[in-house]
């Protein structure tokens, strides 16, 4: 299938490890002029060195920022003034017990989590309102609809992702501009996999025989019983870049391993 993706210009924030990454790489591979974010020099070459080794002819710019400060999107609106497609992937997660999440993770989680694209998207959107044609994709998660008990904070930015996206899909109808979210599963990225590795050697255990007991007691819901590849989001995702998801607007689109069970 033809996406249609070709030489748009794609910025993916949060885009040198888990879906963010796998996002990138496959619009690279669409044909796509893609920009890569994070938040070190370091991150932002290797992530790009690892695309062009699968498509050594790809499309890629750097910039280094942190868009969780208002600086950072400073910064990045500076260097990329334009996108056609605008993935608002950068997030942060942290287990922790309700008591003992002070203010400042509260405020901390909701600038990285929600502002950023907030600020991204308000600055990006008038351009491709009047260009007619335009993407942008918040990448929530399974986590918005049924609040993990372990990270209450988190769970509430996504949430609010979803809350956001169908709100400015409102302010975009009959433009050729569409707003959407992901609903992310559990996903093996970077900082899950890490996680569970942590988890495993405390317990003694290997990856599989931990990755199991998660699924039976965390998310017992799931269908696949697995975490999910972050290609396997990111296909979703760019699929909603794509000339053939123009009726798909103000739409929470799940690619969550069958976790949530309700059915609309």
């Amino acid at each position: 299938m033809e996406l249609g993706l070709r030489d748009r210009r794609a910025l993916v924030t949060g885009s040198t490890a888990g879906i963010g990454f796998a996002t990138a790489r496959i619009l690279a591979g669409e044909g796509a002029d893609v920009v890569v974010n994070g938040r070190t020099p370091e991150r932002v070459e290797r992530a790009i060195g690892l695309i062009r080794e699968d498509f050594p002819s790809a499309s890629l710019t750097g910039v280094p920022a942190d868009l969780g400060t208002a600086a950072g999107c400073a910064l990045m609106l500076e260097r990329v003034p334009l996108v056609d497609i605008l993935i608002n992937n950068l997030g942060i997660f942290e287990p922790k017990p309700f008591e003992e999440i002070p203010d400042e993770d509260w405020l901390r989680f909701y600038e990285v989590n929600v502002l950023s694209g907030v600020r991204l998207t308000r600055h990006y959107l008038p351009r491709m309102r009047l260009r007619k044609w335009g993407r942008v994709v918040f990448v929530s998660s399974e986590s918005a609809v049924q609040i993990p008990a372990e990270m209450i904070h988190y769970g509430m930015t996504k949430t609010a992702q979803v809350a956001i996206a169908r709100g400015v899909a409102e302010t975009v109808a009959g433009t050729g501009v569409t707003v959407n979210s992901v609903l992310a599963g559990p996903t093996a990225s970077e900082g899950v996999s890490g996680f569970v590795e942590q988890l495993a050697r405390r317990r003694g255990v290997d990856f599989p025989t931990m990755e199991r007991e998660f699924f039976a007691t965390a998310r017992p819901s799931s269908l696949l019983q697995r975490f999910a590849r972050p290609d396997e989001v990111a296909s979703t995702i760019v699929y909603l870049c794509s000339d053939q998801a123009s009726a798909t607007i103000g739409a929470a689109v799940r690619a969550d391993g069958g976790v949530i069970r309700a059915i609309l």
